[in-house]
């Protein structure tokens, strides 16, 4: 039984150690990439590009916006941001007015006599008491 447990808190330590391994090698990778002109993602959630990189220090300047810039330790940029592809075949239609978001109408109903409209709102009222 002993034998069993201990063979099981070795396969825990290997798992573990080899997850570790895996983290640091994609880190790794991901810190290769860094270069002025990429765009960034923090781990805090903050977005920019790379100015400079210091590799002495493990300092990566970021412009957050035309002349904001923020200093965060290399660590801390988690992602690199791919930049949206937009379809440029179908330009985007902004209506002028709120007409749009209004479900449309099908062509096949038909439209409600006076007397209809009467008695629909008078059985309306009854189904609320």
């Amino acid at each position: 039984m002993t034998i069993l447990l201990f063979v099981m808190l070795g396969i825990f330590i290997f798992m573990m150690f080899r997850r570790n391994k895996k983290t640091r090698d994609q880190q790794a990778t991901l810190q290769s990439q860094f270069e002025p002109g990429v765009e960034v993602m923090t781990s805090f959630g903050l977005f920019g590009r790379i100015v400079s990189i210091d590799d002495d220090e493990n300092k990566v300047v970021l412009e957050l916006s035309p002349g904001n810039v923020a200093t965060v330790h290399r660590q801390a940029v988690t992602k690199i941001v791919e930049p949206a592809v937009v379809g440029e075949d179908e330009p985007t239609v902004i209506p002028d007015d709120a007409s749009s978001l209004a479900p449309e109408e099908t062509a096949t109903a038909t439209p409600e006599t006076p007397d209809e409209t009467l008695k629909r709102l008078n059985d309306e009222g009854k189904k609320d008491s």
